[in-house]
C-alpha cells in the first residue's frame, strides 16, 4: 500500500510511522486511520520488526485529532474509524513508542496514550478538548487515561479542557521522558534500541497482560492465542499430539509433562 498521509521508515530493526499532515495539525481522517493500520499490521507480522516509533511531522503538531470538516454531515456509520488504529497499537505484540514533538489534542492525545511509552519534547503540550467541540471518546480515551493518571486527573482532563505542558504531563505520569526538542527522535530512537535487547516473548506477554482486563474476550484471546498458543505450538506435547493423530495412533502421553 503506497501512503499519502504518513511516511514509514524501517531501520535496524525499528519502524517509524510519521503523521505527515502538518499543514493542519497531523489531523486524521480516513485515511490516515486506513493508512495507520496498514503500516501497523505490517509491523505487526514483520519478524525482523521488533519496535516501532509514532511521531508527527514538523516541530508544532504530534496530533491534534479528526478532521472535523470531513465529518460534518455523514452520518453514524461513517464515523473516524480511529478506533481500529488504537485497537491495533494495544494489540500488537511489540513495544510501540510515541514521539511527541508538539500539541498531542484530542486523539492526538489518545493516541500517544494508547502507546507503550511516550517520550515528549519540551515544547509538548497535551489536552483533551472533546467537550468544548462536540466530541468524546468514551473507551480507549477514558479507560486507559484513568490507568494512566488517575481517575480524577483524567475527568479533569475531559471535563474542564485545560492545556498541561510536557513538564506537567510527566509530573502527573502521562508521559515517561521529556527532552529537548532537538533531541526527542534520538532518545526515542535510543528507547526503541534498548527494546530490541529485551526478549520480544516476555514482552509481548506483558504488553497483552496490560491490555486484556479492558480488552474483554478479545484481550483474553490476544494472552492465549499470541502469547500460550505459540509457546504450546513448539512443545513436545503439541508435536507428539499433531503426530499422533496424523499416524492415526495413540499419543504417547509420557511426553506431555516433559
Amino acid at each position: 500500500m503506497s501512503y499519502q498521509d504518513i511516511v514509514v521508515d524501517d531501520l535496524d530493526g525499528i519502524r517509524t510511522i510519521t503523521l505527515n499532515r502538518p499543514e493542519n495539525g497531523n489531523k486524521l481522517r480516513d485515511q490516515t486511520c486506513l493508512e495507520l493500520v496498514d503500516a501497523l499490521q505490517w509491523f505487526r507480522v514483520e519478524p525482523a520488526l521488533r519496535a516501532a516509533i509514532l511521531t508527527g511531522a514538523g516541530e508544532k503538531f504530534f496530533c491534534i485529532g479528526g478532521e472535523h470538516a470531513e465529518m460534518e454531515g455523514l452520518d453514524y456509520s461513517n464515523v473516524l474509524p480511529i478506533v481500529d488504529v488504537y485497537q491495533a497499537i494495544d494489540t500488537i505484540a511489540k513495544p510501540i513508542v510515541a514521539a511527541v514533538n508538539g500539541f498531542a489534542v484530542g486523539g492526538g492525545n489518545v493516541l500517544h496514550n494508547v502507546c507503550d511509552l511516550t517520550i515528549a519534547a519540551e515544547n509538548a503540550v497535551f489536552r483533551q478538548v472533546g467537550p468544548m467541540v462536540g466530541s468524546f471518546d468514551a473507551g480507549y480515551g477514558t479507560w486507559y487515561l484513568e490507568d494512566t493518571i488517575g481517575r480524577k486527573r483524567a475527568k479533569e482532563m475531559w471535563y474542564l479542557n485545560r492545556k498541561y505542558t510536557a513538564a506537567q504531563a510527566l509530573a502527573m505520569g502521562l508521559v515517561n521522558e521529556v527532552v529537548p526538542a532537538g533531541r526527542l527522535m534520538e532518545r526515542t530512537r535510543e528507547v526503541a534500541t534498548e527494546l530490541l535487547t529485551r526478549s520480544p516473548l516476555a514482552l509481548g506477554a506483558l504488553k497483552a497482560a496490560f491490555s486484556a482486563r479492558h480488552n474483554g474476550v478479545s484481550g483474553q484471546a490476544r494472552m492465549a492465542h499470541d502469547q500460550q498458543l505459540t509457546l504450546y505450538l513448539g512443545s513436545r506435547e503439541a508435536h507428539e499430539a499433531s503426530a499422533s493423530f496424523a499416524e492415526r495412533r495413540a499419543p504417547d502421553t509420557s511426553t506431555f509433562w516433559s
